[in-house]
């Protein structure tokens, strides 16, 4: 038998082993993934924890998720509040993953890492201060997310200039999660995976 049938087998096992893996852990629903992972028992069974697209981010913005992840203890993932995913052109993250964990992607539109949702009651503009920090930030601007200009509800003074996300253009970057201007107690706005509430047709 050729070493390289063996080694195809061999990887096969492994990604299989790893698929059961997951379906017995279950999915790991707070994890942020890098662009080009196709939901998370996919990428969980596809990834091999090689460490290659975390060398190729030049914003070093992909890291090992920690040891209390269980399984999942290793695999790449972002934090958007430290440092989110910039949507490189040429998506060098992509690129090198070996065995297919992150793939599909062309151009930005083609990203699912998930979906920004925003805190009403925490994000500052809902309180009638303007703060356009998370819109103006946005690499999809006036896609992803808009302005929403009007009177504040019972005061005919202030204005309200409320961020609304589409969801189905938002891509999940995190971009918004960094810059938020909020932190205590908590920030503004989050990213929910498609782990937590899988999109439309996904």
């Amino acid at each position: 038998m050729r070493l390289s049938s063996v080694i195809a087998g061999l990887s096969a096992a492994a990604v299989a082993f790893q698929g059961v893996a997951y379906a017995v852990q279950g999915p790991v629903k707070s994890l942020l993934r890098p662009p080009g992972a196709q939901g998370e028992a996919d990428f969980s069974a596809r990834c091999i924890k090689c460490g290659k697209c975390m060398e190729a981010c030049p914003y070093v913005a992909l890291f090992p998720a920690p040891g209390n992840q269980g399984l999942a203890a290793g695999t790449p993932m972002v934090d958007a509040r430290a440092q989110a995913c910039r949507l490189c052109e040429d998506f060098p993250c992509v690129e090198a993953c070996p065995t297919n964990a992150l793939r599909g992607i062309e151009e930005r539109s083609d990203v699912r890492m998930g979906t920004a949702v925003i805190d009403e009651d925490l994000c500052i503009a809902f309180q009638g201060m303007r703060c356009e920090v998370c819109y103006r930030t946005c690499p999809l601007i006036d896609q992803a997310i808009s302005i929403d200009y009007r009177l504040r509800e019972g005061d005919a003074i202030h204005s309200v200039f409320a961020p609304v996300i589409d969801e189905e253009q938002c891509v999940g970057c995190g971009l918004c999660v960094e810059r938020c201007v909020v932190d205590e107690p908590d920030v503004a706005i989050r990213i929910r995976t498609d782990a937590e509430h899988p999109r439309a047709g996904a």
